[in-house]
C-alpha cells in the first residue's frame, strides 16, 4: 500500500469498534490476579495502566522490569508476587526476554498478545489471544482497544454511535494547538495521547493531554485563541473560554469510550492538518529500528 492511502487514524478507531461489535472480545476476569507484575512497551505500557489502575498490581516497562524483579527479589522468592503479566501486541520485540527473566524467576507468565503464533506465545505459560486488525505502523487501535475492552464490557456499537454523533466546531481545523482533560479515574489514558502526538504530529502541532487533578497544576497558564481545550466533562477553569469544548459524557464513563473517543478525535485533526504521518513513516520504516532478531524492516501496514 502507498504511504499516502493509509487510512487516518479515526478510520481505524471505526475499523476496530465494527470488528468488536461483531466479535465480542474475551472477558478478561481481574480478580484471578493477585498481586502481579505487570510489564509492557509503549502504550501497553498504559494499557497495563488502565487496565489494572483498580488493583494492587506492580507495572513497569522494558527499561525498569529487571530492576523492579531485582527490587521485589523477597518477595517473589516468598512468594507474595507469583504471576508475571506480559503485555505485548506482536509477541516479539521485549516480551520475549522479559517472559524469559520472569520465568527465571520461577513466576508464572501470562501473555496478552494478538499474535498467538510468536516467539512470546511459545514461551508463556499462559496465553490470552485477542483479534487485531491489519493497522499502520504504530497505530495499535484495535491491540490495546480489545484489551482494554475485554476488561470493560462495553458496547462497541454505542461507542461507534456516541463519537459518531458528535459535531465538530466549526473552526476546528484552524487550531493550532489541542488539549484534551479527561476524567481523574482514566487519567492514564493521557500518555497514550502524549504517544500519538509524537507518532502524527512530532514537532509540527502541539497537543496535550491530561487529567481534570492534573490541570488543576499549572497546565494553562498560558491561554491562547489558537489552542482548542476539548474536555471530557464542565471544564471551568482552562483555557480562553472562547475556545473550549466540553463533550458531556455518560456518568459511568470506561476507558473504552475515552481511548476511542479521543482517538477519533485526534484522527480528525490528522485528517485536518498536512499529512505529516503519511509522508513520512515509509521512510521512518526503512531507515528505523530493525524488528528484534530480523533484519527486515517493519511494514507500513502491520498484519
Amino acid at each position: 500500500m502507498n504511504a499516502r492511502n493509509i487510512p487516518n487514524l479515526q478510520e481505524s478507531v471505526l475499523a476496530a469498534l465494527e470488528l468488536f461489535s461483531k466479535n465480542q472480545p474475551p472477558r478478561l476476569n481481574l480478580k484471578q490476579f493477585n498481586f502481579p507484575l505487570i510489564v509492557g512497551s509503549g502504550n501497553a505500557y498504559n494499557t497495563a495502566l488502565v487496565i489494572f489502575g483498580g488493583q494492587a498490581a506492580i507495572i513497569c516497562n522494558e527499561s525498569n522490569f529487571k530492576k523492579t524483579i531485582d527490587g521485589y527479589e523477597k518477595l517473589i522468592k516468598n512468594k507474595i508476587i507469583q504471576q508475571a503479566i506480559i503485555i505485548s501486541a506482536s509477541g516479539e520485540k521485549d516480551s520475549v526476554w522479559e517472559i524469559k527473566l520472569a520465568k527465571k524467576n520461577n513466576l508464572k507468565t501470562i501473555l496478552l498478545t494478538c499474535s498467538p503464533q510468536s516467539t512470546a506465545a511459545q514461551l508463556a505459560d499462559q496465553t490470552l489471544t485477542y483479534q487485531k486488525l491489519p493497522e499502520p505502523y504504530t497505530y495499535n487501535v484495535s491491540t490495546y482497544l480489545g484489551i482494554i475492552l475485554s476488561t470493560t464490557q462495553e458496547d462497541s456499537k454505542k461507542i461507534k454511535k456516541f463519537i459518531t454523533s458528535l459535531k465538530l466546531p466549526k473552526n476546528f481545523s484552524q487550531y493550532q494547538a489541542y488539549s484534551f482533560i479527561l476524567p481523574d479515574e482514566l487519567s492514564a489514558i493521557a500518555p497514550m495521547l502524549e504517544i500519538k502526538r509524537n507518532e502524527l504530529f512530532g514537532p509540527h502541532l502541539s497537543l496535550r493531554a491530561c487529567s481534570f487533578g492534573e490541570a488543576r497544576h499549572a497546565r494553562f497558564v498560558h491561554p491562547w485563541d489558537k489552542e482548542l481545550i476539548i474536555s471530557l466533562g464542565k471544564n471551568k477553569y482552562f483555557g480562553d473560554p472562547k475556545h473550549r469544548w466540553e463533550i458531556k459524557i455518560p456518568n459511568q464513563v470506561q476507558a473504552g469510550l475515552i481511548m476511542s473517543l479521543t482517538y477519533y478525535l485526534i484522527g480528525k485533526i490528522q485528517e485536518a492538518k498536512p499529512a505529516y504521518f503519511k509522508k513520512n513513516i515509509a521512510k521512518f520504516c526503512q531507515i528505523g529500528p530493525r524488528p528484534y532478531g530480523s533484519k527486515k524492516p517493519f511494514p507500513i501496514i502491520v498484519k
